[in-house]
Formats: structure tokens, C-alpha cells, sequence
């Protein structure tokens, strides 16, 4: 078993601006992750944006810009959210996963669409 990437593709909703990114499938991580310069590559300012506090794998906590709103797409789900600007590489955290309906299979090193809900998402509501 190794690391999982996937490709998305990130737009900010307010400028437009659309990357493709490879990034990791992350199931520690609650949000989505982007570098310093995929937000500036979106149109945004950092310096000029809400920060959030988070506790990092380390156990420490850093205050971070938090920018928005992002849509991610994965073939054919996407989903807007805020993304916080941390690392040096995009990570997919657990709300977006969750909120598309994807399966992550560490074996294969693969991101899927939920193969129970393969054209829509279906997220629980309990």
C-alpha cells in the first residue's frame, strides 16, 4: 500500500480562475488543502483573506489562511467549499470526500465515485 492521488480540478466561484491539480487523498485531513501558489494561480490574495486555526499531525497549531469559495470537481461530482492554505502539495480532505460520495481503495491507490451511487452523491443525513 502506498499514497493516493487524484486529479481535480479547483475553480474559484468569484474570479473564475480553474487549475487542474494532482492531489493527496488524505483521510487525516478534514478540508482541502491547497499551496501557497495554487491560491495565488486562483486569483487570491492571501494576505487578505479569513485564517483559521488548525491543529496540525504534529500536534501543534497554526494559524492559516482560509480561502473561498472553491468548487472541486472529480469526474462527475463536484462540491464548493473553503479551502485552507497549508503545505506544500493539495490535499482532499474527509468533508469534500464525503460530501461527493467517493470511495478511497488504499490497495489499488485508487479515488471512486461511490460505486452504490454511481450518478449522484447520496451522503447520510443522521
Amino acid at each position: 500500500m502506498g499514497l493516493t492521488y487524484a486529479t481535480l480540478k479547483l475553480t474559484n466561484l468569484f474570479g473564475g480562475q480553474t487549475i487542474e491539480v494532482n492531489a493527496l487523498v488524505d483521510t487525516g485531513a478534514t478540508f482541502m488543502c491547497v499551496t501557497e501558489e495554487i491560491a495565488v494561480q486562483l486569483g487570491f490574495d492571501t494576505t487578505e483573506v479569513r485564517q483559521q486555526v488548525v491543529t496540525l499531525a504534529d500536534g501543534h497549531q497554526r494559524k492559516v489562511p482560509k480561502i473561498a469559495p472553491i468548487e472541486i470537481m472529480f469526474e462527475n461530482r463536484s462540491y464548493v467549499t473553503e479551502a485552507i492554505v497549508l503545505g506544500n502539495e493539495p490535499l482532499l480532505g474527509v468533508i469534500p470526500m464525503e460530501a461527493m460520495d467517493l470511495v478511497v481503495n488504499p490497495r489499488q491507490q485508487l479515488l471512486t465515485i461511490n460505486p452504490q451511487h454511481p450518478n449522484y452523491p447520496v451522503a447520510l443525513a443522521k
